[in-house]
């Protein structure tokens, strides 16, 4: 399974030399948990979270999309404004690693050969398949990959004519219990029927290039 995604994230990144306008930039923001341990809130970044895009534009109206990103997840019982997770007093840090491939949707048109500026806000889902692993805890365990669904909401804009700036939150639904240390066997505590998630939240950066386009009505 793993090396058929790793050939289908290839497939997709050498269609730059054939597709019709690309772009191709940087993620930068922070990341947190939700599950277990730490903080019951759904956005609140605070491990530094890095990454890199490229986009295919297909249309106006959407685009493939096709990123890596790299982030520290932790949690904390003493920060969540749970009494009893305070009271058990858990953390765990955990690094990780993750390949996505999916659909980018703009709900306004987004043509990049336009000579005014243009911004369009846009979701952006498909799927992940990252690894994990457990750096800092009592409850170790080992390193492994998995998969997650991408659900991201952001807001795109033109700002020069080879340049977008965006912002934009995604959560990541996995298929896991283990991301906090809840599966190795050796000690097992929360909601084992629910899955962890993790957020990535921040701005891109990208580059476009590539020749005008003439996207034939198929959006």
């Amino acid at each position: 399974m793993k090396k058929a995604f790793v050939v289908l994230f290839v497939v997709l990144t050498t269609q730059v030399g054939i597709a019709q306008i690309h772009e191709l930039g940087l993620f930068a923001g922070g990341s947190n948990f939700i599950g277990d341990v730490g903080s019951t809130s759904y956005i609140k970044p605070n491990q530094l979270a890095l990454g890199v895009l490229y986009k295919w534009n297909r249309s106006p109206r959407y685009a493939w999309r096709a990123s890596y990103t790299y982030a520290d997840i932790q949690g904390i019982d003493r920060n969540s404004d749970d009494r009893r997770r305070q009271a058990r007093g858990f953390s765990f840090s955990n690094r990780i690693s993750e390949f996505s491939l999916g659909m980018e949707f703009n709900f306004l048109e987004f043509n990049l050969h336009n000579e005014r500026r243009v911004v369009s806000p846009y979701i952006y889902g498909g799927v992940s398949y990252f690894s994990y692993r457990v750096v800092n805890s009592s409850l170790a365990t080992e390193t492994d990959w998995d998969f997650s669904i991408p659900m991201t909401l952001g807001v795109k804009a033109s700002i020069a004519k080879h340049l977008v700036l965006g912002a934009e939150i995604g959560a990541r639904y996995t298929l896991t219990d283990n991301l906090e240390g809840n599966d190795t066997g050796i000690v097992t505590f929360g909601n084992t029927n629910s899955d962890d998630w993790y957020v990535f939240t921040g701005a891109t950066l990208t580059y476009t290039f590539g020749r005008r386009p003439c996207y034939c009505r198929d959006y």
